[in-house]
């Protein structure tokens, strides 16, 4: 289960993981608000011998979860929220299913995608306990360990849709193939056991959901994957990953793109030396590369992500897709759609929108700190999220290898991005709280870049073709809940990132809980836009005065500036470092503080982010990946700030 998840077994791209908002916020009083005031983690006990490893969580109509494990166990679990006190009861309702990645209820059944088939989970005398266990349809299999399958989800018709993870090479380890038909495919199966393939192009599809009765799933980083994202998955569509094109011939395939002619555009990158096929690797400075955008007139079918998770800030191992129909029980986002993460254990918030005809939207960090990966959820009727949890394997940012837990809103509410919108000339900002007007006015509180990742058989994606994004002016709404943000350099197909690090809430004073908005552009919208006469160009940076210069700031060997944490996170994110990496503690790779007392010279650990040396780390579970993409100058800069922290 991943790849999906993260294939650290294999070697990933990403660096490690804390949350861009803890990095954030430590900028501010101490006082100043935290994600737990507002949406509080609550942990559910379990008996002792019970691991469970949330593969599949459903809320029942009787008050009840069902969670299904990965270790091949369903529990059902009454009172799971532990009411008045009293404590959860599980019975185990089934077993002995091979790595069971989802559950979905109808009709007083249970239904789970093993490795292998749907299979149907009923009680038929009442005892609690499933004594059917009916296929439902079966698939092939190569017995490749990422041979995951990932389901079902509940269609409007009452069928189901599943999604198959890809396996790898034998030699070529890295490179997702289809082994057995179906493999790195969506299929669409009714409760007769037909089957219709729906759609490839898939590679780890660990997550999935219906947003307004329509198909969507999340992907995660890795060959043909820049960074994770959410596809739109109407019939027919091809997402971007070549090795289920194999079975596009088929009678049944509604794809008519061939493995021929995706390779006659675009290059395999499949090299021997010495008699070995070499891995392909990110290629630095490189010149013309690939972007998936240059090839929707080649591929028939091709869709670009609706919305772009940016690797190692928005996740790592994106998974499920949940949309809040609570109806304001779990905040101020109902009908807004959350996002799981494995590896970075949180979850992320998405606002999709439609602009000439095709879906995209921004994301926002929503809420971290879960005690191990996020893997699936569910919302019971009183609008508690229940997330199962696991990491077996890959390493996340919790504390353990499992877990199950609830996300509750505390009825406080968060001062927040509530949505973003594409304009003609930028983007249209609501929010949850009254800005502060000559906060929001001041063209210093806004910096932003927009970035686009590669298209290519390599492992994941820098950030590329990084560019300023220049705010010309903002207007702020009479009554302070909505900002028009407006610029002359949107990017189409491109990932359009600002923070709003200096706007205020206007009774409190207080920061956005979580400042940054990341929007995927697809398409630029029409209208009008705003005449310059309406807009705010103040800056307060204008209004300083200009102060003597301190004293030079403290050298070190390599004559590299030491900077400071402010100063230095912007670097730690843009490459990803924070993935893995915190300053203090332990998370998926060691502290910053733990790699200085190992007393390397800055230029070893520059050595060292290029090419790792996991043997150093024994006691890490995921090793690094080489990370070429990071600028010496920038490499230098982090290496003599982590020197720093020895004293």
């Amino acid at each position: 289960m991943r790849t999906y998840i993260h294939n650290t077994l294999k070697k990933t791209q990403t660096f490690a993981f804390i949350s861009l908002f803890a990095s954030t916020t430590a900028l501010f009083a101490q006082n100043t608000p935290t994600e737990d005031d507002y949406y509080r983690i609550t942990t559910i006990p379990t008996p002792e011998g019970i691991l469970v490893e949330g593969g599949g969580v459903v809320s029942l109509p009787n008050g009840s979860l069902a969670v299904a494990t990965r270790r091949g166990d369903v529990w059902t679990i009454e009172n799971p929220s532990m009411a008045n006190g009293q404590q959860p009861v599980f019975k185990k309702f089934a077993q002995g299913l091979h790595e069971p990645l989802g559950l979905a209820y109808k009709n007083d059944a249970l239904y789970t995608a093993q490795r292998g088939e749907l299979t149907k989970l009923k009680d038929t005398d009442g005892d609690g306990i499933a004594d059917e266990y009916k296929t439902v349809y079966a698939w092939p299999l190569s017995t490749h360990y990422h041979e995951y399958s990932f389901g079902p989800v509940l269609a409007p018709d009452n069928s189901f849709f599943v999604t198959a993870n890809v396996a790898f090479g034998n030699e070529e380890w890295w490179r997702g193939e289809s082994r057995k038909p179906w493999r790195a495919w969506t299929m669409k199966i009714t409760e007769d056991g037909q089957m219709e393939p729906w759609a490839t192009g898939m590679r780890s599809p660990a997550g999935y959901g219906m947003v307004d009765n329509e198909l969507f799933y999340s992907e995660n980083q890795g060959d043909w994957v820049g960074s994770g994202a959410i596809w739109h998955l109407p019939k027919g569509t091809f997402a971007g990953h070549p090795a289920g094109l194999k079975w596009s011939g088929h009678k049944d395939s509604p794809i008519t793109l061939t493995e021929e002619q995706f390779y006659s555009k675009i290059d395999m990158r499949q090299v021997k030396v010495n008699g070995r096929y070499v891995k392909p690797e990110n290629i630095n400075d490189e010149k013309n590369p690939d972007f998936a955008y240059q090839f929707l007139e080649d591929f028939p079918g091709l869709k670009l992500p609706a919305v772009i998770l940016p690797h190692g800030i928005l996740g790592i191992s994106n998974s499920e897709l949940k949309v809040d129909e609570t109806k304001g029980k779990f905040g101020p986002f109902s009908g807004q759609l959350l996002v799981g993460d494995m590896g970075q254990s949180k979850i992320m918030r998405v606002v999709l929108e439609k602009v000439k005809g095709e879906y995209q939207g921004v994301a926002f960090d929503f809420r971290s700190g879960f005690q191990s990966g996020v893997m699936r959820m569910d919302f019971d009727n009183d609008g508690r999220l229940f997330v199962g949890e696991t990491n077996r394997g890959w390493g996340s940012a919790g504390t353990t290898n499992s877990g199950l837990e609830f996300l509750t809103w505390t009825g406080r509410m968060p001062f927040e991005m509530k949505t973003v919108k594409a304009m003609p000339d930028g983007f249209e900002l609501e929010f949850t709280f009254p800005v502060d007007k000559s906060s929001a006015e001041d063209l210093d509180s806004y910096t932003g870049k927009s970035y686009i990742y590669k298209y290519h058989a390599a492992y994941g994606s820098p950030q590329t073709n990084i560019e300023e994004i220049k705010i010309k002016g903002v207007k702020v709404s009479e009554d302070g809940m909505k900002v028009r943000v407006v610029t002359d350099n949107l990017r189409p197909y491109y990932v359009h990132e600002i923070m709003l690090a200096g706007v205020k809430a206007k009774t409190s004073s207080n920061p956005l809980l979580h400042p940054t908005f990341y929007y995927t552009l697809n398409n630029i919208p029409d209208g009008n836009k705003l005449p310059v006469s309406e807009l705010s160009t103040k800056r307060s940076s204008a209004r300083k005065k200009v102060v003597p210069k301190k004293a030079a700031p403290k050298q070190i060997a390599t004559n590299i500036k030491v900077l400071t944490d402010t100063e230095i996170q912007p670097f730690l994110t843009n490459n990803t470092c924070v993935a893995c990496h915190h300053k203090d503690k332990r998370v998926i790779g060691p502290s910053f503080k733990e790699i200085a007392k190992r007393n390397y010279t800055d230029e070893k650990i520059v050595d060292l982010i290029y090419n790792p040396q996991p043997k150093n780390w024994p006691e890490y579970a995921t090793p690094m990946a080489p990370m070429p993409h990071v600028p010496k100058d920038q490499a230098l800069k982090i290496a003599a700030w982590i020197n720093s922290l020895k004293k």
